[in-house]
């Protein structure tokens, strides 16, 4: 098994395009069209392979769309390892409105999944070659178990490796505390986890660090759109402001942010380094249209940014 393995319950064939006005009722003439393979843990794998990481994504896959995305993958180089189940891996369509520079993101469920393919998920992981980082992101399909984070975390807790979640709902909040390291929620995920409204810096950094002192995860780190990033760790608080580039699409930056963070973990580098990075991939991921994802080039050069504002230091709280 690979050094690290992505775990992907819910993937998706993502399509994007631009048109020139959205409009009701009337059809709307898509032109620079591309498809990705997308879903959360497989983005990160993406992100990994293109930074030279030793890594593999496992996902649930059915259909032709599934097969779609399989082969976007094997030409793109990244490792995989497929769960087939039944029905057709979901299709999520990403509209860029010309008129005025807006992003329209239309997200479909996914497949139904049976009690028989989950279990086959679990079996198969089970029957893998440790990794020492795992990383389990996404949404979940329906028909399976609320608490299916919590089984996979389970599963490889024998393992002895990284975990890392990135989730939102009962999914997010049945990991938590199993043996995570690492936690990524938004702030609209951790406005969820916490029922607080966070609206300024302070609140988010006391309500990461409490689950931090709660054990619910080593680290929390926290991306907050055009508002920065921030990390929690039992040393302290660590804020990272915004990087000042040219938006052309947030698909992806949450996926491309843990990306770069596990990239820096596995070759050893500290937390704030990690952090430093996730934020730099998060951010280049914002310079491509669709789920064009991070380019290792962009995040080298952003990453000097992000570690030159000066502000990347503890948060006095």
């Amino acid at each position: 098994m690979s050094d690290i393995l992505t775990i992907t319950l819910n993937p998706a064939l993502d399509v994007s395009g631009c048109t020139h006005h959205v409009e009701h009722t009337r059809k709307l003439r898509c032109d620079q069209v591309h498809r990705h393979p997308g879903g959360g843990g497989v983005n990160v794998a993406r992100v990994l392979h293109r930074l030279g990481a030793d890594c593999s994504a496992m996902c649930m896959v059915g259909g032709p769309s599934g097969q779609m995305l399989l082969s976007l993958m094997l030409e793109e180089g990244v490792p995989c390892v497929p769960v087939a189940v039944g029905g057709h891996t979901r299709e999520s369509f990403t509209v860029l409105d010309l008129a005025n520079l807006q992003e329209y993101r239309f997200v479909l469920p996914g497949p139904d999944v049976h009690a028989d393919e989950w279990k086959a998920m679990l079996a198969l992981l089970a029957w893998q070659a440790p990794s020492r980082y795992v990383v389990i992101s996404g949404s979940l399909p329906p028909g399976v178990p609320q608490d299916a984070y919590a089984q996979l975390a389970s599963a490889v807790s024998s393992w002895g490796a990284q975990l890392v979640i990135d989730g939102s709902g009962p999914s997010l909040v049945s990991a938590l505390g199993h043996g995570v390291y690492l936690a990524k929620p938004s702030l609209r995920e951790l406005r969820e986890l916490t029922a607080l409204p966070l609206t300024n810096l302070e609140e988010v950094g006391v309500a990461a660090t409490q689950l931090v002192k709660q054990k619910k995860a080593q680290v929390v780190a926290v991306s907050l759109g055009e508002k920065g990033a921030l990390m929690a760790t039992d040393e302290g608080v660590v804020y990272a402001p915004p990087l000042a580039i040219n938006v052309l699409s947030a698909v992806g930056a949450g996926d491309s942010f843990v990306g770069g963070m596990v990239w820096s973990l596995s070759r050893g580098e500290d937390l704030r380094q990690a952090f430093a990075y996730g934020v730099a991939a998060g951010s280049a991921a914002l310079l491509n249209k669709g789920t064009g994802l991070a380019y290792p080039e962009d995040v080298h050069q952003l990453v000097q940014n992000v570690l030159q504002t000066g502000d990347l230091a503890l948060v006095d709280l």
